[in-house]
């Protein structure tokens, strides 16, 4: 399966920046439905963010997706890769 990546920043209220991938099947390139996904994202996390846009999370590249990825796809349509101050 080939995936769409989109890198996003979102600041945090202590100052932190978080740095997260959301990863969706490549066919999805409504950037509404990526936002969504982030904030879903970010409510599990129980950091709140009301601004996702375009100058927080953008499409990055394309890429194959491992099983892992592609289960959690399947199941929520999307999988989240934390990169920074994800904790």
């Amino acid at each position: 399966m080939k995936i769409a990546v989109w890198d996003t920043y979102v600041q945090r209220t202590d100052g932190k920046k978080m740095h997260f991938d959301i990863l969706v099947p490549e066919q999805i390139r409504e950037p509404e439905v990526i936002y969504q996904f982030g904030h879903d994202y970010l409510k599990g996390k129980q950091v709140k963010s009301e601004i996702l846009s375009s100058k927080e999370c953008a499409f990055c590249h394309i890429e194959e997706a491992s099983q892992i990825m592609i289960k959690n796809i399947e199941a929520k349509g999307y999988h989240i890769v934390e990169m920074e101050n994800c904790d």
